[in-house]
């Protein structure tokens, strides 16, 4: 009678411990619940998130051609900075790449642009005059910049411009990561002539970072940048050969 006790005390107490391992089994293998983002806060479409201590809600700012326009609009080229660029060009049967360097102090910008043939091409420019000149040579050209923009002089195309653009040349709009920099990405419809243009532009800096021009299916141009410093030591970037600073006295 004793021992019959014994095993049932001795079963239960096994049913017992089955029960609980089973249920801490059942604890661990249980999933997660799911969240459920919001449908345009997919990750493509999303810069960031702000979470109100009264709503404890989450705010998605979202791209799109629409969009895109009002997004840019709030972005600004810092007054100073320093870069590297390179710009790629594709003809039939080759291309041709150039390296240049990009130092800006507001209005002015120099490009230091290495050609192909061994020279370096200095230029600087204020919007207003542009002066030029090659190597370490002292004779400088200097005429009205005229049409001929800082852009222009880097060979890069001004985003600003999709500001200008109708709402339906705007084929594309979405945020990228290209080289670890958050970018607004845009892409037009083909003009009149078959080309399309694709941007990314700066999140954090407001330059542009990278482009292609397309004729069809084919790239024909291609820029990115390949280093960038936004608080550079300023040194004789902005004085002439013969010793002339292009800025102004500072007191």
């Amino acid at each position: 009678m004793k021992n019959k006790r014994i095993r049932l005390i001795t079963t239960a107490f096994v049913v017992l411990v089955v029960l609980i391992v089973a249920l801490m089994l059942a604890n661990t293998l249980r999933r997660p619940p799911s969240i459920q983002l919001p449908a345009e806060a997919l990750p493509s479409e999303q810069t960031g998130e702000n979470t109100s201590a009264e709503e404890g809600a989450l705010t998605v700012v979202a791209v799109t051609p629409k969009t895109v326009q009002a997004a840019i609009a709030t972005l600004d080229r810092p007054e100073i900075y320093r870069r590297q660029l390179s710009v790629q060009q594709f003809w039939s049967g080759g291309s041709g790449t150039v390296e240049t360097t990009v130092t800006v102090k507001s209005p002015w910008t120099r490009a230091d642009r290495a050609l192909p043939d061994g020279r370096v091409r200095h230029t600087l420019t204020d919007g207003e005059t542009t002066h030029i000149w090659y190597d370490r040579e002292t004779a400088v050209y200097t005429a009205p910049a005229g049409d001929i923009s800082a852009d222009v002089e880097q060979s890069i195309p001004t985003y600003e411009d999709i500001l200008a653009l109708p709402v339906e040349r705007i084929a594309a709009a979405d945020y990228q990561v290209i080289s670890d920099v958050n970018c607004i990405c845009v892409e037009t419809t083909a003009d009149d002539a078959g080309y399309v243009l694709r941007y990314w532009v700066s999140l954090d800096s407001g330059l542009l970072v990278a482009a292609e021009k397309l004729l069809g299916e084919e790239t024909v141009y291609r820029m990115w940048q390949t280093s960038e410093d936004l608080s550079p030591t300023i040194d004789q970037e902005f004085t002439l050969p013969d010793g002339t600073s292009v800025l102004p006295d500072e007191d």
